[in-house]
């Protein structure tokens, strides 16, 4: 007895000391916050540089206008046809990704027209979607020679979450059914189907989830293909992930935890909304001040050399994406703490998601990590005999449809065996 007693209180004792551990590890987390945030930016952000676009932006397929309230602007709507419209057996609407655009997918947009009726756009603070691009465009177009594009990153300023991209791709959809609708053969609805990239799957996902019992819009879907979908954090590779990571790491760890229990056992619990209590209000207050003005102008990250080269295999492309203008080259604070936010916040509820989906990424993806894949198929898998994965267990790369050939065109053809799959299933 004796012996169970002396060893139960040396238990409470070591909690009690790991505990008093942890709440004066917590004590210094600020102070190691702050120096990791500052030598993080001090590596990201580099010099201050102009960026100029001379080149006509790369429209494809015919355009459609939708009117925004607000000084927003059109939205524009591309579309492509197949050679009979009416014959189309589907309609298709891609999402692009990350401070990209929706021009670069032109070739893709050809590929799928040739049986669909294919549709795409820019989202809110990109591409034509961005006011001062959508300025430099016009001024091309009326015979200037190049433009000032430095502050277009400046869009993002509103993108608090991704709520202004949901409320793009929400009215683009009902466009898109209405452009499927105009070319209809008999009563039958076509199906819609969304091949949606990285960030651009992520609005997609939790838009569809969020939607699911209250919009026709979203009925009408009968399958989404997402392509290395941003369900988890970056993980930075070599020397920059040893400063990067662990912090990404501790304020992703921490706003997963942050007013949510996990089930964990009392002591871990407390431990966690303690770190949690104190690092996220601190994070969000210094990445809402590196991105006011006067602060923002040098404390803004711009687009890393790296990140090229774990987009694709193909030089071409990495050569394309280089010279590309119109793409976005730097990413406001603020957005980049409301996308961690939105990932959690998704993450959440990513057990409730049932519509049909094709899954593709690749297993050595640093910009998308393949945990957040590997998390949402074992949520969702179960719940949709169409559901399917398609991971790339030696592939490192993260746009999979502007990889070389013949690995392209193979995955093109997956997309379209699948949507023949769910084609076949629906009618």
């Amino acid at each position: 007895m004796f012996v169970i007693q002396d060893d139960g209180r040396k238990s409470d004792k070591t909690k009690g000391s790991r505990l008093s551990n942890v709440m004066k590890l917590n004590r210094n987390y600020p102070a190691a916050i702050l120096t990791s945030v500052f030598l993080l930016l001090t590596m990201l952000s580099g010099c201050v540089h102009h960026k100029f676009v001379s080149e006509p932006y790369p429209r494809w397929g015919e355009e459609s206008r939708v009117d925004q309230s607000g000084d927003s602007g059109p939205l524009i709507v591309r579309t492509l046809f197949p050679p009979a419209p009416t014959n189309a057996r589907a309609c298709m609407l891609l999402v692009h990704g990350m401070n990209e655009h929706v021009g670069r997918y032109g070739e893709v947009a050809r590929h799928f027209a040739r049986q669909f009726i294919v549709a795409g756009f820019d989202f809110y603070a990109h591409g034509l979607s961005n006011p001062l691009l959508r300025q430099a465009d016009m001024a091309l177009a009326g015979g200037a020679d190049r433009l000032d594009v430095s502050d277009a990153y400046l869009a993002q300023s509103s993108l608090y979450d991704l709520e202004p991209m949901r409320r793009t791709l929400d009215q683009v959809l009902r466009k898109t059914i209405a452009l499927c609708d105009e070319h209809e053969q008999g009563d039958v609805e076509r199906p819609v189907f969304i091949v949606a990239h990285s960030l651009g799957a992520l609005v997609t996902a939790s838009y569809l989830l969020s939607n699911r019992n209250e919009s026709d819009a979203v009925r009408r879907v009968q399958g989404v293909i997402f392509l290395a979908p941003a369900f988890a954090v970056s993980e930075p590779p070599g020397w920059r992930g040893w400063l990067a990571n662990p912090l990404i790491k501790l304020s992703f760890h921490a706003e997963t935890h942050f007013l949510h229990p996990q089930e964990e056992p009392l002591p871990v619990l407390m431990a966690n909304q303690l770190l949690s209590l104190v690092t996220v209000p601190l994070l969000d207050g210094i990445f809402e001040v590196f991105s006011w003005p006067g602060l923002r102008s040098f404390l803004t990250p711009g687009a890393q050399a790296w990140v090229v080269d774990y987009l694709t295999d193909s030089e071409e492309e990495k050569a394309r994406l280089r010279a590309d203008d119109w793409i976005i080259r730097r990413a406001l604070l603020r957005f980049v703490k409301g996308i961690e936010a939105e990932i959690v916040r998704f993450r959440r509820q990513m057990g409730e998601f049932t519509l049909p989906y094709y899954l593709v990424y690749s297993e050595q993806d640093p910009i998308t990590a393949s945990w957040g894949n590997k998390d949402f198929a074992r949520a969702t898998l179960v719940h949709h005999a169409d559901n399917d994965v398609l991971a790339l267990p030696d592939l490192r790369y993260h746009q999979h449809l502007f990889l070389k050939e013949p690995a392209r065109t193979e995955l093109l053809r997956h997309i379209e065996h699948w949507i023949d799959r769910r084609l076949h299933a629906v009618e």
